[in-house]
């Protein structure tokens, strides 16, 4: 709905999720409330902005299943996502809780190619209080963030990207970002190790035709700092590639798979970043989706093979099963 320069528009959706070996305190199948959420925007004149409200979750392999009251309570609350934006050109300066620059994959299920997120997102943060500076110059796209990192409330955070664009079809980006204090604070929201993590990005995107391809190298770390409770650090190394392929009719096909390596070990200390220390993991996940005006419907069935993990840090009600297969159906529409 659009009434002069103010769009009005929302998704109300929801979804089935079953996994095998889930963990001891959770079950094998949930259902849920997706989204309903309105979305307020005015993306004309010299100042825009951006209003998001409603229900939503946040679902990821290889993690447990949170259900959609929690992670509105325990998250971002019931408006995830809202700031005013000043254009000047090519510049324009963003102020309230943004989008994170972090990472390939964006924070909510309906934006995303896959219903869940995966193992890389899990080290990334998401949504960050703050203030954002925009350039655009030919073929560069530049911006720089002074946030709060992982949801913490305290504005030590700073993350920047830079953007090539080849042409129209092929893109290059280096996205940095990290903690330049240090923090104690360790909530669902503000997980203390990443938190204080210094994170990088480097992302590939080609786009044309009825393919999107966009593979991604991040590096993580996370520093000793026995002061606020990490008595050793350690750092994780990873990989992913997200593909979709778009068919006639409203049929599409995605596709992520992704593997990611933490450093450290049990007998030095090391934080958990994964499934224990030292642990890696393997990922993948396909998505056919089917979209017919503002009904979608779509399916994920995914995969996540720990090794090297630490006994009671894995899957299972034990926590020593190194598989965790998961189907997830969603349907909805968005107006």
């Amino acid at each position: 709905m659009e009434g002069g320069s103010l769009k009005v528009t929302g998704i109300l959706s929801g979804m089935m999720l079953t996994e095998g070996n889930h963990i001891s305190g959770d079950s094998a199948t949930h259902w849920d409330v997706s989204n309903a959420q309105v979305f307020v925007q005015k993306t004309t004149g010299w100042w825009q902005f951006y209003l998001q409200g409603g229900a939503y979750n946040l679902p990821a392999i290889g993690v447990p299943f949170l259900s959609t009251a929690d992670t509105i309570k325990n998250i971002y609350g019931p408006f995830p996502q809202g700031y005013l934006k000043l254009v000047k050109g090519n510049f324009n300066v963003e102020i309230g809780a943004l989008p994170t620059l972090i990472g390939a994959e964006y924070t909510f299920s309906f934006q995303n190619m896959n219903i869940e997120r995966g193992l890389l997102w899990n080290q990334e943060n998401a949504v960050n209080r703050g203030i954002q500076l925009n350039e655009t110059y030919k073929k560069w796209t530049a911006a720089l963030s002074w946030n709060d990192g992982f949801y913490s409330n305290r504005y030590t955070w700073l993350t920047g990207s830079l953007t090539y664009a080849f042409n129209s079809a092929n893109s290059l980006a280096f996205v940095g970002g990290g903690n330049a204090g240090a923090y104690a604070k360790n909530t669902l929201a503000t997980p203390l190790a990443l938190n204080n993590e210094q994170i990088y990005n480097l992302i590939y995107s080609y786009t044309k035709g009825s393919w999107v391809v966009q593979p991604y190298l991040q590096y993580t770390d996370v520093p000793t700092n026995a002061k606020i409770g990490i008595a050793q650090g350690a750092g994780t190394k990873a990989g992913a590639v997200l593909v979709t392929y778009n068919f006639k009719r409203g049929f599409s096909l995605a596709a992520r798979p992704e593997y990611i390596k933490s450093t450290g070990s049990v007998s030095n200390g090391a934080i958990n970043l994964l499934y224990g220390p030292g642990s890696s993991a393997f990922g993948f996940t396909v998505t056919p989706t089917y979209r017919k005006d503002a009904f979608f419907l779509r399916g994920d069935f995914a995969i996540v093979h720990a090794a090297n993990m630490t006994p009671g840090a894995a899957f299972g009600p034990a926590g020593l099963n190194a598989n965790q297969p998961r189907g997830v159906l969603e349907a909805g529409f968005m107006f």
